[in-house]
């Protein structure tokens, strides 16, 4: 069990102040992470596996650094990840894929921009009340499982805002790419540059470069969905 041990260091990397201790769990989380994305822009059913691995093993880190909120997050991601899996190997009676890439229709796109404005609203005035709320549940499911853990001391949100506003784009994202929604890649590159922003300035280099990749592939995912979209007839912003 020591693989799974945030201590189990991989490598040390010289970079920013003090450098950052890479262990094995989070770069191979991290890689599957990367595999998931690159998988999904070229529409492969492959990315949801990998996509279970890589929510899986960061859950285990964030157990063991006692984020509890995001572990959560975490299975909220995993769910949607065997959600997707299924949605996306379903097939129609000439063995094509159901789901076809497409952009959301007018009114179902005013509808989740209206959610994700009103959820990121809700979290920036209560994000830390929110993730103490979820924190707790975290700790007392885990108790009742049997784990000896113990509330963490909890500091409030640094960037309320923008951590708001990750937290709640995300979880559209990836709701709407396990229906093959074109909008889930614009959401990821707002996602993965803001991350790219704040990981530079707490001065998390390694972070910072992981988005940056995250950031060309989500362009790559935006580029092919949107002209598989244009082949399929679908436009931006249509009535259907």
């Amino acid at each position: 069990m020591d693989f799974f041990s945030t201590s189990n260091i991989l490598v040390h990397i010289p970079i920013g102040k003090g450098g950052y201790d890479l262990s094995w769990i989070e770069a191979i989380g991290t890689l599957f992470g990367l595999l998931c994305i690159w998988y999904a822009s070229k529409e492969k059913l492959i990315t949801y596996p990998f996509g279970i691995i890589n929510v899986t093993l960061f859950a285990i880190i964030f157990f063991q650094i006692q984020l509890y909120a995001s572990l959560l997050l975490q299975i909220f991601f995993f769910a949607a990840n065997i959600y997707g899996w299924y949605a996306w190997s379903r097939t129609t009676v000439d063995n094509q894929a159901e789901l076809k890439i497409r952009w959301l229709p007018r009114r179902k796109a005013l509808i989740w921009a209206l959610i994700s404005v009103a959820g990121i609203l809700l979290m920036t005035f209560n994000i830390d009340r929110v993730f103490a709320v979820l924190t707790g549940l975290a700790v007392s499911l885990m108790q009742s499982a049997g784990f000896n853990v113990q509330m963490p001391t909890l500091q409030p949100d640094a960037f309320p805002f923008w951590d708001s506003t990750m937290m709640v784009l995300s979880i559209v994202a990836m709701l709407l790419m396990t229906r093959k929604y074109v909008e889930n890649w614009l959401l990821w590159l707002v996602i993965d540059v803001i991350s790219v922003a704040i990981f530079a300035y707490q001065g998390v280099y390694a972070m910072a470069l992981e988005y940056v990749l995250l950031t060309l592939i989500a362009l790559n995912g935006s580029w092919l969905w949107i002209k598989s979209a244009s082949a399929s007839g679908s436009l931006p912003l249509s009535r259907r």
